[in-house]
């Protein structure tokens, strides 16, 4: 009995270890400026927020082959970094582009509520300013990352914009939430860029509202991705995209406002903007991202 008994308690402990050690850790750790986030200790990405940057952004942005399936400035389009939110045309100011002078969204703040779990929470707060005028817009992103399968790393945004005075915000692409991705993986280099509606390719993707975009394409022998969903709850759901075969896509409502060529907001308004961002293996259908987003519109 007593045997029996010390056989069974050792097959527990080995149970107990095993499966502890088979959770997901996700870590975060302040390095300087910016936010370093690991799942089971390999870097997945960096939320930097440096206060020389134009705003706050994620890069490198690793997929499960371990390279980063966004991509940094280049030449021709130097603003684009990598997985970022801002707006151009905001009452005067410039808070995508290049040149902080001519606006810049400056973090106050990042806490990291949660950390080596099954998931990281970051609470960040930023003021959108620039010289000469008074600042139009606060922001607080609630950022969590997790790990929900072997083949998917999840980072989900949830971003409350408060109008400091009456915000006017002129037609313009450049707009709120963005990722550029890695060359390899664009559509000129043989990968796919696919919404909700199956339709491919900038030419029929352009201007087209759609719950979520997907742009995947191989590279090392290996098939791997990104996908932005927009939350129904958001204003402007579902928001047409502004889609590039070189590897830009984003959910951009003030390309195509509602009400004329402005987007108007009153001192005191407040709107709350969800994305839910998946780096995944496989292609659109084998990550099976249209399942992934009806669990999102659950949540």
């Amino acid at each position: 009995m007593k045997t029996h008994l010390l056989f069974s308690m050792v097959l527990v402990f080995i149970f107990l270890t095993w499966n502890a050690s088979a959770q997901t850790k996700v870590t975060a750790e302040k390095k300087g400026d910016l936010i370093e986030i690991r799942i089971n200790d390999n870097l997945f990405t960096s939320y930097i927020l440096s206060p020389q940057e134009k705003y706050p952004y994620f890069f490198p942005v690793n997929g499960p082959s371990n390279a980063s399936v966004t991509s940094m400035r280049n030449a021709n389009y130097p603003h684009h970094s990598s997985l970022f939110f801002g707006c151009d045309r905001v009452n005067g100011g410039n808070f995508w582009q290049e040149g902080v002078e001519r606006g810049q969204i400056a973090p106050l703040r990042a806490d990291i509520l949660e950390s080596g779990k099954e998931k990281v929470v970051i609470e960040n707060e930023n003021i959108w300013k620039r010289p000469g005028a008074m600042a139009p817009i606060k922001d607080v992103r609630i950022i969590t990352v997790t790990n929900p399968s072997p083949d998917i790393y999840q980072i989900d945004f949830v971003i409350t914009m408060e109008m400091l005075m009456d915000v006017s915000i002129d037609k313009t692409n450049h707009s709120l939430f963005s990722v550029r991705m890695d060359p390899d993986l664009a559509v000129i280099n043989g990968g796919s860029m696919v919404n909700a509606e199956g339709k491919t390719g900038e030419k029929n993707t352009f201007g087209q509202r759609s719950p979520w975009m997907d742009c995947h394409g191989k590279r090392m022998g290996k098939t791997e991705g990104i996908a932005i969903m927009q939350h129904p709850s958001n204003p402007w759901y579902p928001s047409p995209w502004f889609t590039r075969d070189y590897g830009f896509f984003s959910p951009t409502p003030m390309y195509w406002p509602e009400n004329g060529n402005t987007t108007e907001f009153k001192n005191g308004d407040q709107i709350t903007l969800r994305y839910r961002v998946l780096v995944h293996s496989g292609s659109h259908l084998e990550a099976d991202i249209a399942e992934q987003f009806e669990k999102y519109t659950k949540e």
